[in-house]
């Protein structure tokens, strides 16, 4: 091999070589970018949010306000033993109902009729004394107007007539308290009730005064349901009435989820307690539901202690519409979508915020449609698509 030979391969080939391949690929990409397609510059297409909307109708509002209680007996009593003993418990069961004057329980009265009889005794006794001193009286008053008895002896038959007088009465008094004291030997139901609690048993003897059972009232029950005071702007009731006239009493539905499904019972707002709880800075309302445990066959009762939700109607509010509140931007504005799909800033009043919801009774009209999305970015005179809402924004 000559020394141009292998001065080619040694020196000149490593590094013509590489270069050779790499003009061939300018060279090759020049050629496929004359000869390639052409690209046509285009303007950014702005993309339009998609949102709902809802076209409103002015129309009337019944208000609400909800609240939470307990329901309560209208009336608890404790049944007190009057007597010194009592041997003979309630005649009936903790379940059944009671009517008012009904027996509840009764004890032995054999003590009392016996103290009774003594007394009656005693009585006529000294109805007997009180007779035969009237008539000595009587006779010495007529031997002195004949100056045949003295003034001492008409004193000491005045004295002894005086003194079967004091007896006499002495002796009724007694025969009253055994007669009471035989009619406490039966303890009556004062109202119709249900008795919570029972608390002797057969043979048991009780001291006088001590309570045996605990009633309490179900011609009605009561729920106290707390609620804030401004709510009061929005139902017919006042602090200042202890209750509330009957053609005016606001409507309250109670509802629990009870033997598996969700019960019901209508009752009214008689009363407010009529001062702000100190701790909750709330004022109760008291509902009443009339006989509670008369209900239709197969509905259960509005059991004293059942846990309920009570919806509370108020006042009616015309020319209202309610918004969820997505709708709000800031504290008093909507968005309303045009005619050419454009965002159109309105100022508006809220009346009321209950919830998820807003009332609103001032800046928009009948046919406005509002756009129902939050947008952080919605700016006026945006262009948005539309998808009609389901949701309802106005109740009559």
């Amino acid at each position: 091999m000559s020394w141009i030979a292998r001065f080619w391969n040694t020196r000149l080939k490593p590094i013509l070589l590489p270069v050779g391949v790499a003009a061939l690929g300018f060279i090759l990409f020049f050629i496929l970018l004359a000869t390639g397609p052409k690209l046509d510059s285009q303007p950014p297409v702005a993309i339009k949010p998609l949102v709902q909307s809802q076209v409103i109708e002015i129309s009337t509002l019944q208000l609400t306000a909800g609240a939470f209680g307990t329901v309560e007996p209208r009336s608890e009593t404790d049944l007190v033993a009057e007597v010194l003993e009592a041997e003979v418990p309630l005649g009936v069961g903790k379940e059944a109902l009671k009517y008012a004057g009904e027996v509840l329980i009764e004890v032995d009265p054999s003590d009392y009729k016996i103290a009774l009889e003594l007394a009656s005794a005693v009585l006529a006794k000294a109805a007997s004394e009180v007779n035969f001193a009237q008539k000595d009286y009587n006779r010495q008053l007529d031997l002195k107007q004949r100056q045949s008895a003295s003034q001492a002896l008409e004193d000491g038959a005045l004295n002894r007539l005086q003194f079967a007088k004091a007896s006499y009465r002495e002796a009724a008094a007694r025969v009253e308290s055994a007669e009471a004291d035989l009619t406490r030997t039966r303890v009556i139901a004062p109202y119709q009730g249900r008795v919570r609690s029972e608390k002797i048993d057969i043979g048991q003897y009780v001291a006088k005064g001590v309570a045996v059972a605990k009633l309490y009232a179900t011609d009605y029950a009561e729920v106290r349901l707390p609620i804030q005071d401004q709510e009061l702007a929005y139902l017919n009731v006042t602090l200042s009435a202890q209750g509330i006239a009957e053609t005016s009493r606001p409507k309250v539905y109670l509802s629990a989820n009870f033997a598996g499904r969700i019960q019901r019972w209508e009752g009214e707002i008689v009363r407010t307690e009529g001062e702000i709880d100190a701790v909750t800075r709330m004022i109760n309302l008291v509902a009443r539901v009339e006989a509670p445990y008369q209900t239709r066959s197969g509905d259960p009762p509005l059991a004293v202690g059942l846990f309920v939700e009570a919806e509370i109607l108020g006042r009616r509010l015309p020319g209202v519409v309610k918004l969820p509140r997505t709708a709000m931007r800031d504290e008093d504005a909507v968005f309303l979508i045009d005619a050419e799909q454009r965002l159109r800033h309105a100022t508006v009043n809220v009346v009321r915020r209950e919830g998820d919801w807003v009332l609103i009774d001032e800046g928009l009209s009948n046919g406005d449609r509002v756009c129902l999305s939050a947008m952080d970015d919605a700016v006026e005179g945006m262009q948005v698509r539309i998808v009609e809402s389901n949701t309802e924004v106005s109740l009559r």
